[in-house]
């Protein structure tokens, strides 16, 4: 049986809570303010366990970025700040009827420029 650790609860919280779609570093930065002494490997570690149980999303873009809304969305990163937006939208394929098989998850990225970088 897994353990629900106090360090495993202040990462999840905090990814539910933000919509910025931190990188790693920056979850151990904000999570060390609540837990001075957790180190950077650990929080790195919980994420990789995190990501591989589909408790998170992880985003490739120029660095991976986390997300802990699980709610089904696309992303639009901007090519130029590098900054992910949340795309809502009804989603055309149901996951669970599929011609090819059963869809359990997908990700979808839209890339472009920002309308601040655009000005």
């Amino acid at each position: 049986m897994k353990r629900n650790t106090v360090q495993k609860k202040t990462i999840r919280k905090y990814l539910q809570s933000v919509k910025t779609h931190p990188t790693a570093k920056q979850v151990y930065l904000e999570v060390r303010k609540t837990l001075p002494n957790i180190s950077q490997g650990t929080v790195y570690r919980i994420l990789k366990n995190f990501k591989a149980k589909g408790d998170i999303h992880e985003i490739n873009s120029v660095t991976n970025r986390y997300d802990g809304d699980l709610k089904p969305h696309s992303h639009f990163i901007c090519d130029k700040c590098n900054k992910i937006f949340d795309i809502f939208e009804n989603n055309k394929i149901n996951k669970h009827q599929c011609k090819f098989g059963k869809i359990t998850s997908s990700q979808v990225y839209y890339h472009g420029v920002c309308n601040k970088c655009n000005k």
